[in-house]
């Protein structure tokens, strides 16, 4: 399998697109081709663990890499997670079902996919010959920067630093950012955005004169975050062991089409839903679900993405992202694979934060996909009566996503003409990661302190604390640098000396 750029005159293959993470220009990397997966295989697959149909279902793509030690790696990764299951799936009620990804260390569903990176990536480097060290720079919104931490704390030849918003995080996403172990790693607070680091981060893989810097100080440049294309790949995964598991409990046959709804963010997640239905999946509808920050919602409606917008700071600071980076590879597949019209758009949104999609397009992306926003009120409400009505508690992020698919349900009710389906909801973290503010959503309590929050919501739901969470109260602040955005690079540099 080969991996071509968004932008056009470059192809890779496996482990080079895994090492380098982004394509020359500030292109991404996506599979020349997207293999399919019969009936028949999805059949075979049903009485799979989780670990063995990833393992199957990468084979597809990493077919450089040994089979064999694919395999160990994803088992190992996945017998770190509580409770036996990577992805599991929970019925709730009225076709409707929680796909639970937080089960991993660090609460989350990046571990889902950035726990076997280390294996892809150390693999990569002996099948490309490459002997320097790498250095794992990572942007993020607090959760793929803790998995990152978490996975590549003290790998031998790998330095890992990540940025985060310093003010866009929860209080327990920082602590854990923060208190982190390994000498190998270094956390930055940005004075920004999510966007402001994922920004910095673009020009630090599109310059020349970064990456000689890095070079000279003997590193090659790479990252986790989900630009990285193995990061979407591996998160295709539970899109098909969910169906499966559906097929397995009888609550679909085989060929039955189920929507899933996905909190959005940098469209990573749900891209890898499009990628899992590209493959053969029968999902019907992909639901993209945003919190007030998001133009996907308009986006989706109009075919016009206009990131001139401001940012507000909300709940579900995960998904506090207005220019999200993976849509760039969406626009790729719809505009049938155009990287010389998909460079344009590219680099007119860099030049007045805008492009429009043609008409074509745009009926593309309503046969795949349904988006809408949600408000903070809204999202409380949601968590509250949920919780009210089926006793299970869902973190800021999810709320989004299960106030999406309410609406969304109601709309097909009254449209006699559509078609209904099951309807997964991506459950993207364990509610203990924003305890004061699922908390105030349950109870209408608000407390200063995270470790108070988990308490009182332990009492509330009886839902176990995860051991991570509980580790995390005991151990000191590492890290406190904070910088401007325009110093990140400065920060990092001074991480090599």
């Amino acid at each position: 399998m080969h991996f071509v750029s968004t932008r056009g005159e470059e192809k890779v293959n496996a482990p080079q697109a895994v090492l380098r993470g982004c394509a020359s220009g500030g292109g991404l990397f996506v599979p020349e081709t997207f293999p399919p997966v019969s009936e028949g295989e999805l059949a075979d697959m049903l009485p799979l663990d989780y670990a063995e149909r990833a393992a199957y279902l990468l084979g597809k793509y990493f077919d450089e890499y040994d089979m064999e030690g694919l395999a160990s790696a994803l088992r190992n990764a996945y017998s770190k997670f509580e409770g036996g299951d990577a992805a599991p799936l929970v019925r709730m009620d009225n076709g409707m079902y929680m796909l639970e990804l937080f089960h991993g260390p660090t609460c989350a569903f990046k571990d889902l996919s950035v726990g076997v990176l280390p294996y892809l990536i150390s693999e990569g480097k002996k099948l490309c010959g490459v002997r320097e060290e790498l250095l794992l720079v990572s942007a993020t919104g607090g959760d793929t920067a803790k998995a990152t931490l978490e996975n590549f704390a003290g790998a031998e030849g790998i330095r890992a630093i990540v940025f985060y918003p310093e003010d866009g995080v929860s209080k327990m996403q920082k602590l854990q950012l923060c208190t982190q172990d390994g000498e190998n790693v270094e956390v930055i607070a940005v004075r920004g955005s999510f966007d402001d680091c994922q920004s910095a981060l673009k020009k630090m893989f599109r310059l020349e004169k970064y990456r000689t810097a890095i070079a000279e100080k003997g590193y090659l440049l790479t990252t986790s975050d989900s630009v990285n294309i193995a990061r979407i790949l591996l998160e295709t995964c539970y899109y098909f062991s969910a169906y499966l598991d559906l097929v397995s409990a009888e609550q679909i046959g085989m060929g039955d089409k189920v929507d899933f709804c996905v909190p959005t963010g940098n469209f990573g997640n749900i891209l890898a839903g499009y990628y899992a239905k590209r493959m053969g999946l029968p999902i019907g509808t992909l639901l993209c679900a945003t919190n007030r920050n998001s133009p996907l919602s308009d986006f989706f409606r109009t075919g016009c993405m206009d990131t001139k917008r401001p940012l507000c700071r909300t709940m579900s600071p995960s998904m506090d992202v207005v220019s999200a980076s993976n849509v760039e590879r969406l626009i790729f597949e719809v505009s049938g694979r155009d990287a010389q019209l998909t460079k344009e758009r590219m680099k007119e949104l860099s030049s007045t934060g805008r492009y429009t999609l043609r008409a074509e397009e745009i009926a593309e992306l309503r046969r795949n996909f349904y988006a809408d926003a949600t408000s903070e009120d809204d999202t409380v409400e949601c968590i509250y009566e949920f919780f009210e009505d089926y006793g299970y508690p869902m973190d800021t992020h999810t709320g989004v996503a299960m106030n999406v698919a309410q609406k969304y349900l109601e709309k097909l009710e009254s449209d006699t003409m559509s078609e209904s389906h099951p309807m997964v909801i991506v459950s993207t973290a364990s509610p203990y990661k924003f305890p004061q503010d699922v908390l105030y959503a349950l109870t209408g309590n608000d407390v200063k302190d995270s470790f108070k929050g988990v308490k009182r919501i332990h009492l509330l739901t009886a839902m176990k604390v995860p051991e991570a969470l509980k580790a995390v109260r005991y151990k000191p602040i590492r890290f406190k640098t904070a910088v401007s955005p325009e110093k990140m690079f400065d920060a990092l540099l001074k991480f090599l000396d």
